[in-house]
């Protein structure tokens, strides 16, 4: 039994939550200096980059072709954390630029801060049973299933996804997104382990 089933709804609503505003909050710093990032997300902000789209109904959009899997492997709990969590941060990134900005954000360290804020509100959404969807729901069932990690699996499509940023922005700014992602991932990767907080 894994952890995420001992946690009360009021536990899962509060950690959906934070994991939804962290993840908005990073939207907002990585779109604010310009900067990619990785998963479905990253496939969100190249759309909203090249189309002029806002990010936030890009992103739900984006998730929709995932749930049935999510539902199919992960079961209706996961899939339900998931919808919750994808439609707070599709709401929340459409506020936050109206709540925050920042007069200056060196690249280096946007891309640290982004990377950990956004590996804490996955790991929160995962403890949770709940993902931020696409990549992230294909990245836990192979891990529960075949034992590969969740952030490999990640780190491997954003390796894609970063190739073809390479053609929206400069290299440069990928450069500094990639090292964002790649501090992401390694949060993951470290701290997400198949005995510890299995999502349900």
């Amino acid at each position: 039994m894994s952890d995420a089933q001992h946690h009360t709804p009021i536990e899962d609503a509060q950690g959906i939550f934070y994991g939804a505003g962290m993840a908005a909050f990073a939207i907002v710093m990585l779109t604010q200096l310009g900067f990619v990032t990785g998963q479905t997300a990253g496939l969100a902000i190249l759309i909203s980059y090249a189309t002029g789209w806002g990010f936030g109904p890009v992103f739900f959009a984006v998730n929709l072709p995932f749930y049935w899997l999510g539902y199919r492997r992960m079961g209706w709990r996961f899939t339900l954390k998931t919808f919750a969590a994808v439609g707070l941060v599709s709401l929340l990134s459409s506020y936050m630029p109206h709540w925050v900005s920042f007069a200056y954000l060196h690249p280096a360290l946007g891309a640290v801060m982004i990377g950990f804020i956004s590996g804490s509100a996955l790991l929160a959404l995962f403890r949770h049973g709940a993902s931020l969807g696409g990549v992230g729901i294909v990245a836990l069932y192979l891990q529960e299933r075949a034992g590969f990690r969740a952030g490999w699996t990640q780190l491997i499509f954003d390796a894609c996804l970063f190739s073809v940023a390479l053609t929206l922005r400069d290299v440069q700014t990928v450069a500094w997104s990639f090292l964002g992602a790649l501090v992401l991932n390694l949060v993951i990767a470290l701290n997400h382990r198949r005995d510890r907080y299995i999502a349900a």
